[in-house]
């Protein structure tokens, strides 16, 4: 889990928006996607490694992963949940 002090300054590296933890839910219905192999980032390339957490964009257009704890904030990494 993202502690709550880096949650708190975290945003979107695109537009500076706020970002959310993603419910189980959700993190269920991506980590299937990522599994039946129908998942790729915003930069066009096949997920492969499940995440251990998400944290949704503001307006829900896109999440960054987490893995290990460790938040990915680039904008080619992020998972447009359109896919979802």
């Amino acid at each position: 889990m993202v502690d709550q002090e880096l949650l708190d300054i975290l945003v979107c590296p695109e537009n500076k928006t706020a970002v959310k933890p993603v419910g189980a839910d959700v993190l269920d219905k991506i980590n299937g996607a990522i599994k039946a192999g129908r998942l790729k980032n915003r930069a066009g390339a096949k997920i492969e490694e499940t995440i251990d957490a998400g944290l949704l964009r503001q307006d829900g257009k896109f999440l960054y992963p987490v893995r290990d704890d460790i938040p990915i904030m680039l904008m080619d990494e992020a998972i447009p949940m359109d896919q979802v």
